[in-house]
């Protein structure tokens, strides 16, 4: 038996939205086929925005979009992207296959989407290969309402008002594809480009640095010391891969037992991750006015066979699912300090919400997770007590159940509950304290399948789907709780 307290009337504080945020990067199929179809597509769309993408992102409120990278930002001249689109510049996408990019797809389309979807940008500017001025220009052409060069091109180029742009991040990965730099070196740079990102009217920039990758803690370090004051949010990556990054990754499919284990591990570690860089973060910033922005998070597994090694397509199954829900779950316990997060990514690439060819599109379970766990954004998360059991393979043993729980608006207490065992159910007893007398009810949804590689094809596209969950009874403040194994529930108490 498992036992959780959820103690529903203290707080310890908000559940930023923009934890749910996505990234959408110039790679492989995400923005080209994924999102942008052009306009005389016979793919149904919006001003070249497919709309059943459209409509599946905004079903699961989207609350903010990473563009255009990635290791693809540090390469990207957008003045390349604007303008007619028969006149703008052809590239090669050197990180990402070596195709031609047409540029078709540029800060208009992407500021468009972003309006379409309801949710705030959150652009990476170019430090590994542009200039100050390039920067400081881009941000001039998006936000500058009067007469300049950039907001006259702007205007030009038909957009008469400017936009308003909150999240802006100086670099991505400087310590590998944007430049491999050393954080001394980068940690300057970011304190003389941060300077040319300015406030233009009423807009004002939420000024992201990149930070870490994993657990270079050194790196974090010599940030915070160097330029903490004069940054918003410090970016952490780390990804969740089974197998080694450069000799084998695992596949995304056909996976023994072993590899679930070292998965769900893997997945876990994230919260050691945010412990740690809090910690040092805390050392430069008691009062945690800096936050932490998990930029590019998720599973990452060998492409699909057959499709191109640059592109990262890898299909999305139960075992996905459970790593989003454990993530979601981590990031909420921390949300003192973590003020965003971005899976990796969108469409079609990595951990995908949404699978697509040609005309017909899927939804993976990573997206029926964000779909049963929207319910979180912007609520209180509560004060949680667990004692769970073990999850045990090869001598190792996990946590098998992760919970988390919040508090919305209206006062409704929603709970989520992780079981990470394959194998195992899991009983577990959740007390609800501080709950007021009267009828409680307990009701919600659950995603869960009867194989390790349960995964929704174009041909099955609701083999992974949530369900109404009928395995918790309410008696009183308590309630049992009986989740098959490998499962995500959300419960809703009313």
């Amino acid at each position: 038996m498992h036992n959780v307290i959820v103690n529903t009337d203290i707080s310890k504080g908000k559940i930023n939205k923009n934890i749910y945020g996505h990234f959408a990067e110039h790679l492989g199929r995400c923005i080209y086929e994924g999102i942008w179809v052009g306009e005389d597509s016979p793919i149904p769309n919006t001003k070249g925005i497919r709309n059943d993408v459209l409509q599946a992102l905004k079903s699961i409120k989207v609350p903010v979009l990473r563009w255009p990278g990635g290791c693809f930002a540090d390469e990207y001249h957008w003045k390349d992207g604007v303008g007619p689109r028969e006149g703008r510049k052809r590239m090669v996408n050197t990180h990402w296959g070596g195709v031609v990019e047409n540029n078709h797809f540029g800060t208009h389309e992407f500021m468009l989407l972003c309006e379409l979807l309801e949710c705030e940008p959150y652009i990476c500017g170019n430090v590994g290969s542009g200039t100050v001025q390039e920067m400081s220009e881009w941000v001039e052409y998006m936000t500058f309402d009067g007469e300049s060069p950039m907001a006259n091109w702007r205007q030009e180029n038909g957009r008469e008002q400017p936009w308003k742009l909150k999240y802006f991040g100086v670099g991505n990965e400087n310590w590998g594809c944007g430049g491999n730099m050393r954080p001394e070196y980068y940690a300057d740079l970011y304190r003389r480009y941060q300077t040319y990102v300015r406030n233009y009217g009423d807009n004002k920039i939420y000024k992201i640095a990149g930070g870490a990758n994993v657990d270079d803690y050194n790196w974090t370090e010599v940030l915070m010391k160097n330029a903490g004051w004069l940054m918003d949010g410090l970016s952490l990556h780390n990804y969740t891969i089974p197998g080694d990054f450069w000799l084998g990754k695992g596949s995304a499919l056909d996976f023994e037992e072993g590899e679930w284990f070292i998965t769900m591990k893997k997945a876990l570690h994230m919260d050691e991750l945010i412990t740690k860089h809090s910690t040092i973060m805390d050392k430069y910033d008691p009062d945690q006015r800096v936050g932490m922005i998990i930029d590019e998070w998720g599973t990452w597994f060998d492409v699909e066979p057959g499709t191109n090694p640059g592109f990262l397509y890898q299909q999305n199954s139960i075992r996905d699912a459970l790593v989003a829900g454990v993530h979601f779950n981590i990031f909420h316990n921390h949300a003192d300090r973590v003020q965003m997060t971005n899976i990796a990514q969108t469409v079609n690439v990595l951990q995908a919400m949404i699978l697509t060819e040609g005309e017909k599109m899927i939804l993976t379970p990573t997206y029926h997770v964000f779909d049963m766990f929207k319910v979180h954004q912007d609520a209180e998360v509560l004060a949680v007590e667990s004692t769970v059991g073990s999850y045990e393979m090869n001598g190792e043993a996990l946590p098998q159940v992760t919970v988390s729980a919040s508090r919305d608006a209206e006062g409704r207490v929603h709970v989520s509950l992780v079981n990470i065992d394959h194998a195992g159910e899991a009983e577990i007893r959740v007390d609800l304290r501080g709950l007021s007398s009267g009828n409680v009810r307990a009701s919600g949804m659950i995603l869960t399948a009867d194989r390790l590689n349960a995964h929704n094809t174009f041909e099955q596209p609701n083999t992974v789907a949530p369900n109404a969950f009928e395995g918790a009874t309410m008696e009183g403040a308590r309630l049992s709780v009986k989740l098959p194994p490998m499962s995500v529930v959300t419960l809703d108490i009313h």
